[in-house]
């Protein structure tokens, strides 16, 4: 196993207890580096203020750049910071795009608040059929 693995698992197992300020030493130089899943971590971190002042600016950062990777979580929370206007401008049209990248993904929670857009009219048109569709993929993959 490699530093940079060792040192994922271990900033991932400090974000997990909680233990921001280590999470944040190992991860940052990862997530700098271009690992998906520690800038997810410190989306999270900076979005949420944990361990340390709440960043929005940084938040958004590292969101969109482990979501512009593919990364699952990392595009439904931009999705929910654009539905809510969390650390950015609301835009219910740019949430549904990040939403549906997730849902692509089979990420149940996407799917749901993906059905729940399009029952709404919340980004889209509204579309029973739509939200029916998204609302069953939740259901499967739950």
């Amino acid at each position: 196993m490699s530093n940079h693995d060792l040192d994922l698992q271990s900033g991932i197992a400090a974000f997990e207890a909680k233990d921001f300020t280590s999470a944040l030493r190992l991860l940052s130089p990862l997530a700098e580096g271009g690992n998906a899943e520690a800038q997810y971590r410190l989306g999270m971190m900076f979005q949420n203020g944990l361990g340390r002042v709440k960043n929005d600016t940084l938040g958004k950062q590292w969101m969109q750049a482990a979501a512009d990777q593919g990364h699952a979580y990392a595009q439904h929370g931009l999705g929910v910071m654009y539905l809510y206007g969390e650390g950015v401008e609301k835009d219910e049209v740019a949430a549904v795009e990040w939403f549906r990248r997730a849902a692509e993904q089979g990420l149940p929670g996407a799917q749901m608040t993906l059905g729940m857009m399009y029952e709404n009219g919340q980004g889209v048109e509204k579309n029973e059929v739509e939200a029916r569709r998204w609302y069953k993929l939740a259901d499967a993959n739950s």
